[in-house]
């Protein structure tokens, strides 16, 4: 009883979407959460974010722009911590336990 389904994707309309401005403002912002909640964390060391097109895609990037939050990143997962505290980031056991 099951139909083959065929679903042709539309590449340049999904090229185009995801360097659109609304996905760049949406990165940015991410960006920049997760830059505001890494500085927090790592008691006022300052970080960067910022968002630039590459091919086909948008991408944001965020980096601890002084030494002593480079330092801090590699002993604490500073970067890793903020991702997820805002959202960004789940673990395969976190994600399991959001489909129960």
């Amino acid at each position: 009883m099951s139909k083959k389904i065929k679903v042709e994707l539309n590449l340049p309309g999904i090229n185009a979407l995801m360097k659109s401005p609304e996905m760049q403002a949406h990165l940015s912002e991410a960006g920049a959460a997760v830059a505001r909640q890494a500085s927090a964390m790592a008691g006022g060391e300052p970080y960067g974010s910022r968002v630039h097109l590459a091919s086909w895609v948008a991408i944001a990037n965020v980096w601890p722009a002084s030494r002593n939050a480079a330092k801090k990143n590699l002993e604490e997962n500073t970067l890793l911590k903020a991702s997820g505290s805002v959202g960004l980031y789940k673990t395969k056991k976190e994600a399991k336990g959001a489909t129960k």
